[in-house]
Parts: structure tokens; C-alpha cells; sequence
């Protein structure tokens, strides 16, 4: 049976919720589970409610928890990874300093300039980390949690031989609410996804098998002309306003939530726009991360108590994608095991109008034959301009983060259309760079 590996394993959300998804795919029973992380008492939580988890299912799982990176991966069949390089205070300067040159982010973790310190963060941290896994694990996959999706996977992807298959549920969110709206289950909603992480298009939609697209141009009316309160509204809540404007410009519907989709833009998170408030769109502050990670880290103290019954905490899946592939893997050679989901893959012809290798958002397949992505065909022009813009900026970043060259880091900071000013561009890089100076040594060579 599989050794999979969560690195990350001590955070409060993922760690807990990966392994009862684990615990809860009846094909991986009798794997080892490896958390991986460098905060100890983290760790020994997430470790702890494991071990409570498993006792109470009585399931054949093995557990493991170790500091040690190379421990954790020697022998990895599978590595899942949800990490964070420099934590919340890193993106505490990420959002003060754009914010300080009038660049508002309303999550800062792809795109703009919060998306390209994490991507200059996070970028070499995860190359050493495939590099290693060629060493001790060359055959295992990698599946990748972590943000900014597109620059990491193509920096991986381009720079060593692990499979890789970057996974994200904003498309499944979207879906769950484009069901509401229609009164169908989520699996009764069928579309065709392409684009890139955070800025993938739906371009065509059936429910039940029928064309829905014609109602789609009503939804979008119907949701501009709603009223909108956000009075009680938190950063998390779409309202779709994003979506159904730029549905109504380029004819086709983004298929993520409008926090990211309108980092992509120059429009709507600017003072005309009340920084996002005009669209629904509310900027989620550092302060209010770390009351969501208290607020999982006393649900996961409280699970630990030794009267708090189990069940109702294992009886819950996440829904996210990272056991079923891990299933679909383990069980393709006796039984035809197979996944079919939204996935972030090299693109290999996917969308025949963006570059061979970019990282690209489709659906694909994981079966015995490894992971591939499903055929979309052209993005429709407009799309293909916007998406493609942002797949050449990305290949700066990739090569910015791996050689420390100041010189594409501004010029991919300035092709960001969240920047507006050119002339306060390069301060405001020194500024991100030196804020991160402890992460980013390759940034700070001597001449």
C-alpha cells in the first residue's frame, strides 16, 4: 500500500481535512500517512488528532509525523503539498506594501504584487523540493495545494521530472452555486473549462444535458441589477458580479470566485471601484487569516478532548480531489481505477492556442497511463488575450524566482495589470524584496 506524504502537515485546515479524505477512500486502506512539517507543535496536533481519528475508525492506516524532510520523503509514493513560505507575517508586508503604492489585493496569492513575492517565495522552496524527491521518491506524484498554483507547477514541471498535477476547487465552487441557481445537483452541471488557475473560462454549459447558455446571459442581468448588501457579508462570500460582468463582455464565464478572478483586472479592485466593493468583492486582511487559522486550530483542540465523539468529524469528505487520484492510481492496474476532474497540467495540446509546456486549467484524467489533459481546443480570442498575457508574465516569474534577477522581476511586476504607475513600480519591488530579504537570498548575491 501506498506511503503518502502531507507536506504542510501541521496546518490546522489541510492537515486534519486530508486525512480523514484519506481515511475515508476504502482503496487506501492499510496506507502509511506521513506528515511533514516545520512548526513542532503544529505538527504534534494535527498528529494527535490523526492518531484519536484512527482509533476511532478502527481503520488500517499506519501514521507517521517527522520534522525531517528527507525522512518524510524517502520512499513517498505520493507527496501532497499545502505550504506557505514566510507564513501569514510574509503576506502581512505582501498586502501593506501594494497597498502603500495603491494596489489593493482581495486574496494577494496569484497575481499582482502579492502574487509574485509568494511566487518568488515559494518557487525555490518547491524546486528543492521536487529536486529531492527525484532523489528519494522519483517515481512518486506530486500534488500540489499550493499558491500560486500556475508558477509553481511550471516551475517544477520545466525544472525536474516529478509528476506534478497542481488541484484547486474553485471551479467545484462555482459549480455548486451555478446548481443552486438552476435547482440541480452540482453532477447534474457539465462545462467546458479552460485557462489558467484563478482565470479559467467555462465556455459552454449543459445542465441535464441541455444547453443553458441562453439563461446564463439572464443570470448575469439578474445578478448586476440585485441589490447588494454587504453589511454582513464576509471576504469569502461571492456575489458574482465579477463573473457576470465579465460574462457579459467576453461571452464567457470565469470559473473561479470573483476575490480571484478580479486581481486579474486593472478594474475592479481600485478607489473608482471602492476597492472591490462595488462588485461585491471585499478585501480579505492578514488579521482576518490568522482568526480563521484560530478559529480551525481550537476546532481541532476541541477534537482532541477526550469526551468529543469522532463520528460526526470523520463522517464529512472534503470533496477535494487528492485521495481520489491517490485511489484512482493505486487501483488502475487490477481494476481500471480512473479520476476525471479539473486539473493544472502542462499543457500538451489542451488549449491549442496557448504555449506547449505553459501550465494550463482543464479537465483531465488520471488513470495507468499517468495524468492527462482533456482536449479543449481554442480559447475564443478575447479570452485567449487576457489568459495568454498572463501565461507569458508567468514564464518571467518562473525564471525571475530561479536565476534572482531583479530585472524580470520588475518587468513581470510592471506587465501585471494590477499595477497602473511604472514609476513606482521598482520601489515598491526593492521594497517586497527587502521585506523577504531572510527568504529570497538569490535576490541578494554579492556581485
Amino acid at each position: 500500500m501506498p506511503r503518502i506524504v502531507i507536506v504542510g502537515g501541521g496546518s490546522y485546515t489541510w492537515g486534519p481535512l486530508f486525512v480523514r479524505d484519506l481515511l475515508a477512500t476504502p482503496e487506501l486502506h492499510g496506507s502509511t500517512i506521513v506528515l511533514h512539517d516545520r512548526n513542532a507543535r503544529a505538527l504534534e496536533l494535527v498528529r494527535a488528532l490523526g492518531r484519536k481519528a484512527m482509533a476511532a475508525s478502527g481503520l488500517p492506516f499506519s501514521l507517521e509525523a517527522t520534522l525531517d524532510l528527507d525522512q518524510a520523503l524517502t520512499g513517498a509514493d505520493f507527496v501532497i503539498l499545502t505550504i506557505t513560505t514566510g507564513g501569514l507575517e510574509a503576506m502581512r508586508h505582501d498586502l501593506d506594501i501594494a497597498a502603500r503604492y495603491g494596489v489593493f489585493h482581495s486574496v494577494g496569492d496569484t497575481v499582482g504584487p502579492g502574487g509574485l513575492a509568494r511566487a518568488l517565495r515559494n518557487i525555490p522552496v518547491m524546486v528543492n523540493l521536487a529536486h529531492r524527491m527525484e532523489e528519494l521518491c522519483p517515481n512518486a506524484w506530486l500534488l500540489n495545494y499550493t499558491n500560486p498554483m500556475t508558477t509553481l507547477c511550471r516551475a517544477v514541471t520545466r525544472e525536474t521530472r516529478i509528476r506534478t498535477i497542481g488541484l484547486c476547487h474553485e471551479f467545484l465552487g462555482v459549480r455548486k452555486r451555478l446548481a443552486k441557481h438552476f435547482g440541480v445537483n452540482a453532477e447534474e452541471i457539465q462545462a467546458r473549462v479552460g485557462g489558467i488557475n484563478h482565470l479559467a473560462w467555462i465556455l459552454d454549459l449543459k445542465v441535464r444535458g441541455r444547453d443553458a447558455w441562453p439563461e446564463l446571459c439572464a443570470w448575469a442581468q439578474q445578478t448586476l441589477e440585485s441589490p447588494l448588501d454587504l453589511s454582513k457579508s464576509d471576504p469569502f462570500e461571492d456575489h458574482n458580479r465579477v463573473k457576470a460582468r465579465l460574462f457579459q463582455v467576453f461571452g464567457a464565464l470565469p470559473a473561479a470566485g470573483d476575490r480571484h478572478v478580479a486581481e486579474f483586472f486593472p478594474y475592479f479592485l481600485t478607489d473608482a471601484a471602492e476597492r472591490g466593493r462595488a462588485y461585491g468583492v471585499l478585501l480579505t486582511s492578514v488579521d482576518y487569516r490568522q482568526r480563521m487559522r484560530d478559529e480551525d486550530r481550537a476546532l481541532l483542540e476541541n477534537l482532541l478532548k477526550d469526551d468529543v465523539d469522532m463520528k460526526p468529524f470523520l463522517s464529512k469528505t472534503s470533496g477535494e480531489a487528492a485521495n481520489k487520484i491517490i485511489s484512482a492510481v493505486e487501483s488502475a492496474g487490477a481494476s481500471g481505477g480512473r479520476y476525471v476532474g479539473i486539473m493544472n497540467l502542462p499543457n500538451r495540446g489542451q488549449i491549442s492556442n496557448l504555449p506547449e509546456g505553459a501550465v494550463v486549467e482543464t479537465f483531465g484524467v488520471v488513470d495507468h497511463t499517468g495524468a492527462h489533459g482533456l482536449a479543449l481546443g481554442d480559447l475564443p480570442p478575447g479570452v485567449h488575450a487576457v489568459v495568454d498575457r498572463h501565461v507569458a508574465n508567468q514564464e518571467l516569474i518562473v525564471e525571475a524566482a530561479l536565476t534572482g534577477s531583479r530585472e524580470l522581476a520588475l518587468q513581470a511586476l510592471i506587465n501585471d495589470p494590477m499595477v497602473r504607475e511604472l514609476d513606482t513600480a521598482e520601489p515598491m519591488l526593492n521594497e517586497l524584496l527587502e521585506a523577504h530579504r531572510a527568504y529570497l537570498p538569490q535576490f541578494f548575491r554579492a556581485v
